[in-house]
């Protein structure tokens, strides 16, 4: 439905070229003031226009960006309506956004609530939260929003995409904590929410959820007094959820959990990865047993809510035939935050990260420090294979007006470099993202930036840190123009039924089709990355997978085909949709969508 129905107003493959055309792929290593918030008709024109001209800013920077090494910023909406505190890509392009209810009023009203009775000017209905929109979903290439109808608060949620694309978000707060609700995208403007009435087994407040290798099941772990899991959808109907007592022996209640949202990572042998605090298990949720406790990750300080560090597993690759798994933990809050900053003194947070290969018989925590201290921060993985770490603040914990001083500088890191060479600092911004801000990649290879909010309502003055309505994207220095006829362009996808659609079944072939300004670099390289659902500094479900090129084929005008193949299983990449993205020398295509299925 349009919004004017729904009723609101504004308030590696390495190439040597012969003589001969063809040649076999092989990889080698390598506030804004309120504006007296919720204006009028008349005020509605002026925020239209305004859309309109940050979509011509908008056009023009992507086609002529010249950010040099360091990337740039753009602005692209001055209101989102509602703070960007949970946010998640669809394959329809689409970014769906959305806030706890209990904020109050957002920019979106509403003429009729979820139960269809009229909203009216009453001072009873102008502070109803279902009176207004707490969701909306953007649409990329138009750079506009409509609004979304929520039915119970899902503030603190979790999120997984199912194979068809479907988000399956859960919990929240209140009434929503132990709801499950569903959202799947489309192209004509009509869905909207629909939440379940299977009702979750605990409370999930500021739990975690990972997407599982059976298909369209997902586990969800944790949450505040929930020191348990359970699955989505319940593996028996008479068992609802698990005692996990590793969650038990990493609660820190002195200091608000300091154990929540853990950290999940499905390694590619199909058990999965929990860190919670400075701790971690691989764990075999069929059988309910941790197969190992690793090292305790090295110094002082936490990890995880509302220490608010954040984590990646780093990219698959199928020279080693996707076993090596790989994670990495960033930031985190000083011991004594989060009780310190209900005081009002604010501690530098944690510098340090940490690397552990979590395969294999050997681990150990390699330590490195990022260039300066960070928490509530967001890490992604960017089509190069490269981490973003983006957002945040520099000391206290999360929580209400419980973090100082914003990190506006995002930070690189090139986990292939030396030690000493990985980090880098790239262009600031000037707008704060801290508590309840995310970040999430988009196909151009855009960063969209949204959020922020460290106050229990809408609140834009008299407060240091005001609730951040502005949408940005960070612009990477590989969007740069100089790139123009190195990057790959009219990416398509064929799978081998011929059609377009159904998807690729794991281990089977399908081919790239391309084009290049010039002769292809030394290194042409395919990923695939599954889009996260990003909340409170964490990227669930995140995945990038390097994957084999079987041939590639040059031929006239620049075209290239290559033949690629899908990962053997979904303990390496859960059935669902991906982006796939060509990475000639370093520089990405925008990126096509391609689904990895079940036979």
């Amino acid at each position: 439905m349009t919004a004017m129905h729904f009723g609101f107003y504004q308030t590696q493959c390495s190439i040597n070229f012969s003589s001969s055309s063809s040649s076999q792929c092989q990889h080698i290593t390598l506030s804004m003031e309120e504006k007296k918030h919720f204006p009028l008709a008349f005020k509605l024109m002026v925020v239209v226009l305004f859309s309109l001209l940050h979509c011509v800013c908008f056009s023009s920077a992507v086609s002529g960006s010249s950010g040099g090494k360091k990337g740039q910023w753009q602005l692209l909406m001055n209101n989102t309506g509602v703070v960007g505190m949970h946010m998640a890509l669809t394959h329809h392009g689409t970014v769906i956004i959305f806030d706890q209810t209990g904020a109050g009023r957002s920019g979106y009203g509403l003429r009729r609530r979820y139960n269809g009775t009229r909203c009216r000017s009453t001072q009873h209905d102008l502070t109803d939260w279902s009176c207004y929109a707490h969701s909306v979903e953007y649409d990329i290439p138009l750079n506009k929003f409509r609004p979304l109808r929520l039915e119970t608060d899902p503030w603190c949620s979790s999120g997984s995409f199912l194979s068809n694309g479907t988000l399956l978000q859960i919990g929240g707060y209140g009434r929503g904590s132990r709801r499950i609700r569903f959202f799947r995208s489309c192209e004509n403007g009509q869905c909207d929410w629909r939440q379940s009435k299977t009702l979750l087994s605990h409370d999930r407040w500021y739990a975690s959820s990972q997407i599982l290798p059976e298909k369209d099941r997902a586990i969800v772990v944790g949450g505040r007094q929930a020191l348990s899991y359970e699955f989505v959808p319940k593996l028996h109907s008479n068992r609802g959820s698990f005692d996990l007592p590793f969650l038990h022996r990493t609660l820190n209640r002195n200091e608000g959990g300091n154990n929540l949202y853990p950290f999940l990572h499905l390694s590619s042998d199909g058990n999965l990865f929990i860190f919670a605090n400075r701790d971690s298990i691989l764990f075999n949720y069929r059988q309910n047993r941790v197969v190992k406790n690793f090292p305790r990750i090295p110094g002082a300080g936490s990890r995880n809510y509302p220490s608010s560090g954040s984590s990646v597993i780093l990219p698959l690759d199928h020279t080693n035939r996707f076993r090596k798994v790989e994670v990495m933990v960033c930031g985190g809050a000083a011991s004594g935050a989060h009780q310190a900053a209900e005081q009002g003194r604010f501690l530098k947070g944690l510098s340090s990260c940490g690397r552990m290969v979590i395969s294999g018989n050997t681990h150990k925590w390699n330590m490195e420090n990022m260039p300066g201290p960070r928490l509530l921060n967001d890490m992604l993985v960017l089509p190069t294979g490269d981490i973003l770490i983006i957002n945040g603040a520099r000391r206290g914990s999360a929580g209400w007006n419980n973090a100082a001083d914003p990190s506006l500088q995002p930070y690189l890191y090139k986990p292939k470099k030396t030690l000493g060479r990985r980090f880098s600092v790239l262009k600031s911004t000037k707008i704060a993202r801290m508590y309840h801000s995310s970040a999430i990649l988009i196909p151009d290879g855009r960063v969209l930036v949204a959020g922020s909010n460290p106050n229990n309502k809408y609140t834009f003055r008299n407060v240091r840190y005001p609730t951040e309505l502005r949408l940005q994207a960070f612009v990477p220095a590989y969007m740069d123009r100089q790139y123009h006829n190195t990057r790959p362009g009219n990416v398509s996808i064929n799978y081998a039924s011929g059609t377009y659609g159904g998807g690729v079944r794991y281990g089977e072939r399908f081919s790239v089709r391309f084009r290049l300004g010039r002769k292809p670099s030394k290194t042409v390289e395919f990923s695939g990355y599954a889009p996260p659902f990003t909340t409170h500094s964490i990227s669930m479900n995140q995945r990038m997978l390097k994957l084999r090129c079987r041939s590639m084929v040059r031929g006239e005008g620049g075209w290239i085909n290559a033949t690629l193949e899908a990962p053997p299983s979904p303990n390496v990449a859960p059935s669902g949709y991906y982006m796939l993205t060509v990475v000639n020398g370093g520089i990405p295509s925008t990126s096509q969508w391609i689904r990895f299925i079940h036979a």
